[in-house]
């Protein structure tokens, strides 16, 4: 016990300094929490070099660092392959495939003529047979309400032009 009260300063810097370290590996940017965290680690390791000597501190110094790096790669894995892979966190930038059946769903409008519902700059809505496709202009603007030719199909809508 009375390890504990008398080194409760440094395990508490410890403790909230590492706490403060998970917490800025899942906010986007470098922020207060981090620079908070890392400035209690260096305090941790102070205390422990003023109460304990150099050889502690160089001790909990390597801790600290395996524990952090540990943490790191833990949570790397997890943005990479596991539970946080999956969640809202992580943003993706990869491009998410149109299926194939969609695009041969489209394939029936080919050669069709409809009516642009809003203005194709380049994307916008047609109707063609009574139903409302995604659509982008082959070249210049087309204005809402003008006749559209379908060209052919690109990923989820169609491209068309002035008929």
């Amino acid at each position: 016990m009375e390890f504990l009260s008398g080194n409760l300063p440094l395990i508490l810097c410890g403790l909230v300094g590492f706490g403060l370290l998970m917490a800025e590996a899942f906010m986007p940017g470098f922020g207060v929490a981090g620079i908070t965290g890392i400035f209690l680690e260096i305090i941790t390791i102070f205390i422990a070099w003023a109460y304990h000597g150099t050889t502690f501190a160089l001790i909990l110094t390597a801790a600290i660092l395996l524990v952090i790096g540990l943490a790191v790669w833990l949570s790397y894995r997890s943005i990479m392959r596991g539970r946080l892979s999956r969640s809202d966190l992580v943003l993706r930038d990869a491009e998410i495939p149109v299926p194939e059946k969609a695009a041969d769903a489209l394939a029936v409008y080919l050669n069709r003529e409809g009516t642009a519902v809003s203005a194709l700059r380049p994307g916008g809505t047609v109707e063609i047979d009574g139903k409302k496709v995604n659509a982008a202009s082959a070249g210049d603007l087309i204005e809402k309400g003008a006749r559209v030719l379908v060209l052919g199909t690109e990923g989820d809508h169609v491209v068309v032009r002035k008929a």
